[in-house]
């Protein structure tokens, strides 16, 4: 994996190879390590905190699969790495499909490699901002039929879409083209926990707005909410992502404070 662009310049920073090197992968390169360790140390809890995020994700995919999902299309995948949503849904249910979907490119080339030989799932680009051209895309179209239940996963994804008009409009646009049975399953950060330091807030995105090409946009609790407008929320609801169906595995750092995770989740299934 080279560090180097096609023009022969340093690979700049992304959000889905930061995240990757705070999972403790390998899939990243001296600017996303940079950034993340820039990170770290002004946000001790950062690596803590992806991994939280990741526990969250497993929870959820492994209770659609209960629920009788078989079809995953996970938009800002970022680098299927060790416990990601194939392996999760494939152990159970060795007929499950998924598409990962991810606006950096060596984040897709990744994932295609980490799939290769797995013919229920594969990675394809795109952006979560255009959601027609991602629901259009011959690979999607391949691998999932629209007309049976699909669960759509927005992991940490949409406080990199800072316009809320525009986030809403996405995944309005994503909902409705998924068929009745279908769940949404989302994490966002937000600084409603209450001790949450504006200042603190201010310089994580001002990091990211010098190192990457994706700022990120806290939202509140109501606005949150939102995203899930009409669909039949999934006990426990919209809580801290420690609070959603905890299991003895997870990670225990935020179990006695589970604001301190600034991280909302909640999945909801569609009537």
């Amino acid at each position: 994996m080279s560090d180097v662009d096609e023009v022969g310049g340093a690979k700049p920073a992304t959000a889905a190879r930061i995240y990757d090197y705070h999972l403790g992968g390998t899939h990243n390169f001296p600017a996303d390590r940079e950034a993340a360790k820039a990170m770290a140390q002004m946000f001790p809890l950062a690596p803590v905190l992806a991994r939280t995020n990741r526990a969250f994700l497993r929870r959820a995919v492994r209770h659609l699969t209960e629920a009788g999902v078989r079809q995953f299309l996970d938009i800002g995948s970022g680098i299927p790495t060790e416990g990601n949503v194939h392996e999760i849904a494939q152990r159970s249910a060795p007929d499950a499909r998924v598409v990962y979907v991810d606006i950096d490119t060596v984040a897709v080339s990744e994932s295609l490699d980490i799939l290769d030989g797995n013919d229920r799932a594969t990675a394809i680009r795109g952006d979560l901002r255009e959601p027609q051209a991602i629901l259009a895309h011959p690979q999607v179209r391949a691998l999932l039929d629209l007309d049976r239940p699909v669960g759509l996963l927005l992991g940490a994804v949409l406080h990199f879409v800072p316009d809320d008009e525009l986030a809403y409009d996405v995944v309005g646009q994503l909902r409705a083209a998924l068929a009745p049975g279908s769940y949404l399953v989302a994490s966002h950060a937000s600084a409603d926990g209450g001790d949450v330091d504006q200042d603190d807030v201010e310089t994580a995105q001002g990091l990211y707005r010098r190192n990457t090409a994706t700022p990120f946009h806290l939202r509140t609790r109501r606005q949150f909410e939102q995203f899930f407008a009409g669909l039949d929320l999934v006990e426990p609801g919209v809580v801290w992502l420690p609070q959603w169906r905890p299991t003895p595995e997870d990670p225990a750092d935020f179990a006695d404070d589970p604001a301190r995770s600034s991280g909302l989740v909640a999945v909801g299934r569609k009537p």
